[in-house]
Parts: structure tokens; C-alpha cells; sequence
């Protein structure tokens, strides 16, 4: 019995020693990137606006596994190398017999459709929380140090990683900073992860209505006038608002004035937080807007997944100053995060300051290059508008990086000539709206990306704008679809109060027990506890009937709405 048990363990140390070495694992790799995790290791970053040799250390770590012959010995990590993309590929080499989580076993057992897919490596990587792996909640080791990396790099205090995308960022930021009854102020054109936050926290919103363009059917940035005067009628009331909340670029690149905003709401002992979801890409070239982080505000949230290279889900939570309870933002982040975050999102995380801490002063040279370059032309072909400065009398800044194509001339919808784009052509726009398209410049962009995207335009030109620009009737409105509005219950009470379902024509004139927006992108119409008024109907009939997908409503068709019992 003994030598057949110990004939089958050697079997199965063979069978996994052959399945390591069958991994791939001796590819070509621009750099190695193994980890030694027994030793102390230093590693440096090239910050923005620094010269390439100026290194800064940012500390080191030690973490000794519980046996030697674990850990593969290496004569430590390249310049920029990730700790935990390091400390990832060193535990995914291990001889190890596995009886942890998760079940297909470092791959052994993952799903052949899957596999099919992406091939066996990611699952080998999709590993738990071994102790060489660090905790996300309680992180002392290349967790840790991944985060510090980050920050000196984005130039934070202090930065959380995040695997449950911006949304969970922006969640924990306003509940850091507002308890229930806090007054909130944000502008009404927030994502949605802005309105379940106040949900959540139980914070009472006092709405800004930033600048509408009707032409574009697309809302602007807010001003430090109109925050200092919101600010200034609570004061009225006896009441001081507990945080400022702004969208900063939005999903069309539009830029508020950060600087005079912070300085504000600092003058005022408020701290600020910006939703910088697109703009994480921001201070790493001279022609693109500076961060938010460089503008002094408190807590910065960014998409790394965005603009940036990280895996969609991950991103990154920033925080400048002491204004904001550090403690308070650890706890909501892990009262909302996963106790079982997948180790490849943060990892990506780990990776994209990596890779973005190479070049940091030239890396996105050739992505703006090509964004300029590709606005020139579109501007010249007949019927297409392009979004920039003369669209909005407030805008502080805008994304290169970020364009916007107008084409009410050629009678088309933004959803229509997606559709078009994508079926004749094979060019992707992010977003699609009532009288727009946007596309997202990024690392990956290349010239004969661009050459289809202006071939793709010229060619709806020629066959739309052939009338002499005569313009079918589109969806137009004359002010914002939310610009009316009126609440009687916070979110908060109107998500838990008891409901009923109306149809649509029944529902005007009630209190809105539902958040329902288009999405992308995510800009709620209608949120829980507003009235429902006639133009916010109209305008969600009217989006829907031109191709939009409306996200939050309980009937996806919006022939009927739940609202508040009161």
C-alpha cells in the first residue's frame, strides 16, 4: 500500500512537472520579470516631468515564503518591473500540489470552451490569496508596493487598487466623505455610480446643471462660479455641503477648470472629489490636460482601463492631502470590493504603471500625433462637425485624445452611423449618440486604424451628405432632458420606499422609484425620487427609438416605470 501511494505521488509530481514545462513557459518576453520574494528589492520609477536617469526610490519589502525550494531565484527585478506581476509569475512556477481555490486548479480542470478561447496561461495566474500574493484589504507586501509605485507615478499620497471598476471608486469616496443627511454637491449630468453612492450613503443631492449644447445633444463641464454659488446657497440655508463631486473629463474629453474649483471648495474646508474615469491618461504629455491629482483635489477616481492598459474592471482610487479620512476610505473600499479579487485584475493594474513608467514623458507621443492628424481631416470632409472649444463658452480643456463627430448635417443618428461604420467598414466608435460619435484614441491606435476611420466618414458623406446637407428630422431638444426636474425623496429613501408599476403615460407627474439612463453613457434621465416630467419622457422614448440601450429601468422597453408609493 505505502509503495502504491508513494509510486502515485511521484506520478503526479512528474504529471505536474510536465504540465509546468508545457505552459509556454520559455516564450519570448520583451523582459523577464521574474520576483525573488525572499530578498529586499528596490524599485524606481521615472516620475512625469523628470529626466529619465533621476530614479526615485519608493522603498522596499521583504516576504519570505514558508520553504526556500518555492521560490524562484532570480538576480532581482528589471528597471520598472512590476511587483506583483513579478510576484504572480514566481507563485504561478511553483511544484506545487494545489488544494486551494480556485477549482480548475491553476488550469488543470479549466473549462475547455474557455481555454478554446484564451488558451490555458491566464488560469494558471488566476490564483487566491496565497501569503506570497499579499491581501488586498491589509496589503504588506507586493500589493503594497505595487500601490506605492502607482502613486509616485500619478503623484497621489496615497493609491488604492480597485477591481470593481471607477463605480466602486466613486462609491467609497462619497461615502468617506458624506454620512446619511450630508449634503452632496455634483452635477446633475453624473455617472450612475455617483446616484447609487448617495444610496448608499443616504447623502442628499444639491445638483448643478452644467452647460447644454442643443446642437450636440451633449452636457459640458460645471464652472467654480456655478460651485461657489451652490456652495454659497447652502451657506443661505445653514447647511455646508460635505463634499464637491465633479466629472472631470467627461466621456466627450470636456474639461472643468479643477484648479479654481479645489481652491474653492478648500476655502471653504470641502474636499473634493473627481469622477476622472477618462482622464487617467492626463499630465504624461505637454498637450494634454493636467490631472486632477496636479489640481490639488482630494480624491481622484481613474478608469486605468480606460485610456491606459490595465484589464476592463481595474482601476485606481488616488488621494492627495488630509482633508479626507484615510481610514474611512479603507474601510468603504473593503465594504464594497470582492474578499476574492482576481489577482490578474490587479496585477494589470501593477502592469500598466510599469509599462507607463518606461516613457512617461513620451508615451502617448504617436497616440497624439495621430489624434490631431486624424481631426484635421475629419474636419474637412463635408457634413461632419467636430467637438472642440466653440461648442461650449465653459470649456477649460479637452482631450486630444477624445473625438467627437457631429452628423445631424447628414441626417443621420450617432446610433445610425455607428451601425453603419461598423457593419461596411469594421471601425468601432466607444460612443454613439442622438447627433454624435465618439471615438478614444489610445497606445494601441495605429495609422491604418486611422485610414479606415477617415475612409469609413468620407464614405457617409459621399453617400448622405449628397442632398446638399438637407437634414432629416432627429431628436432635438432645447435644453438638457433633466434640466426641469424636481425631487421630493433622496435617492436613498426612494430606492427603499414600496413601489408600483404605472404605465409610462401614468408615470408622468409621479415620484420615480427606479434610476433609468442610456448607456454608455450612464447619464441617469430619470433618477429615484424625482418627478418624472414630460421632457425626460420624451427624451427617453426618443433615444430609445433612435437605437439607444436604456440601462437601470426595470421594463427595458419603458412602457412602464416603477414609482414611489407615497
Amino acid at each position: 500500500m505505502a509503495s502504491t501511494l508513494l509510486s502515485s505521488l511521484q506520478i503526479v509530481k512528474s504529471s505536474c512537472s510536465s504540465f509546468t514545462d508545457n505552459q509556454n513557459f520559455n516564450h519570448h518576453r520583451r523582459r523577464k520579470t521574474f520576483f525573488c520574494l525572499n530578498v529586499s528589492e528596490e524599485i524606481s520609477i521615472t516620475e512625469p516631468g523628470t529626466q529619465q536617469d533621476e530614479r526615485k526610490s519608493i522603498g522596499c519589502f521583504e516576504k519570505v515564503p514558508h520553504t526556500d525550494n518555492l521560490v524562484l531565484k532570480s538576480p532581482g527585478p528589471p528597471q520598472h518591473a512590476g511587483p506583483l506581476v513579478s510576484a504572480l509569475e514566481t507563485s504561478s512556477k511553483q511544484d506545487a500540489a494545489s488544494f486551494h481555490f480556485p477549482g480548475h486548479n491553476r488550469g488543470r480542470a479549466a473549462p475547455p470552451l474557455l481555454t478554446r478561447l484564451i488558451g490555458t496561461r491566464p488560469f494558471l495566474h488566476d490564483l487566491p490569496e496565497l501569503p506570497e500574493l499579499d491581501n488586498l484589504f491589509s496589503p504588506e507586501g507586493p500589493i503594497l508596493y505595487a500601490q506605492r509605485q502607482a502613486a509616485k507615478l500619478f503623484g497621489s499620497s496615497e493609491t488604492w487598487f480597485l477591481v470593481g471598476g471607477t463605480t466602486c471608486g466613486i462609491q467609497a469616496a462619497i461615502m468617506a466623505t458624506c454620512s446619511p443627511g450630508n449634503v452632496l454637491i455634483l452635477p446633475r449630468n453624473s455617472h450612475i455610480s455617483a446616484i447609487s453612492a448617495m444610496v448608499l450613503s443616504g447623502a442628499l443631492p444639491k445638483y448643478i446643471i452644467p452647460e447644454y449644447n442643443m446642437e450636440w445633444d451633449i452636457t459640458g463641464g460645471v464652472t467654480p462660479s456655478q460651485v461657489e454659488k451652490t456652495i454659497k446657497e447652502l451657506e443661505a440655508e445653514g447647511l455646508k455641503a460635505s463634499a464637491v463631486f465633479v466629472t472631470s473629463p467627461t466621456y466627450h474629453g470636456i474639461c472643468s477648470n479643477l484648479s479654481e474649483i479645489t481652491q474653492i471648495c478648500h476655502s471653504c474646508g470641502i474636499p473634493i472629489i473627481v469622477d476622472e474615469a477618462h482622464g487617467a491618461h492626463f499630465g504624461f504629455h505637454p498637450k494634454l490636460p493636467g490631472s486632477a491629482l496636479k489640481q490639488g483635489v482630494d480624491l481622484a477616481v481613474q478608469s486605468t482601463h480606460k485610456v491606459l492598459c490595465s484589464l476592463t474592471q481595474s482601476s485606481m482610487l488616488h488621494m492627495a492631502g488630509d482633508i479626507v479620512d484615510r481610514e474611512r476610505i479603507r474601510s468603504c473600499l473593503q465594504t464594497l470590493q470582492s474578499t476574492s479579487p482576481s489577482y490578474l485584475l490587479l496585477a494589470s493594474l501593477d502592469a500598466a504603471t510599469a509599462q507607463l513608467a518606461e516613457n512617461p514623458k513620451t508615451v502617448f507621443n504617436e497616440a497624439i500625433e495621430l489624434a490631431i492628424e486624424a481631426t484635421q481631416i475629419i474636419k474637412s470632409i463635408p457634413g461632419i462637425s467636430v467637438l472642440d472649444f466653440s461648442s461650449f463658452s465653459n470649456i477649460s480643456t479637452i482631450d486630444l485624445l477624445r473625438i467627437t463627430i457631429g452628423l445631424w448635417q447628414l441626417g443621420l443618428s450617432g446610433y445610425e452611423a455607428d451601425k453603419i461604420l461598423c457593419s461596411d467598414h469594421g471601425v468601432i466608435a466607444e460612443l454613439a449618440g442622438t447627433r454624435s460619435l465618439t471615438f478614444a484614441i489610445n497606445l494601441g491606435t495605429c495609422r491604418r486604424d486611422i485610414e479606415r476611420l477617415v475612409f469609413g466618414l468620407k464614405q457617409l458623406s459621399t453617400t448622405f451628405f449628397r442632398y446638399g446637407g438637407s437634414e432629416r428630422k432627429l431628436l432635438n431638444t432645447d435644453c438638457a432632458p433633466f434640466a426641469d426636474f424636481g425631487t421630493r425623496l433622496s435617492p436613498r429613501e426612494a430606492f427603499f420606499a414600496s413601489k408600483r408599476r404605472v404605465s409610462v403615460a401614468e408615470s408622468l407627474g409621479e415620484v420615480s422609484g427606479e434610476i433609468i439612463c442610456p448607456y454608455p453613457p450612464g447619464i441617469p434621465v430619470v433618477i429615484p425620487g424625482e418627478v418624472i416630467t414630460a421632457r425626460a419622457l420624451d427624451y427617453l422614448l426618443g433615444v430609445k427609438n433612435n437605437g439607444a440601450v436604456i440601462s437601470g429601468a426595470s421594463d427595458s422597453q419603458l412602457s412602464s416605470m416603477l414609482v414611489c408609493n407615497l
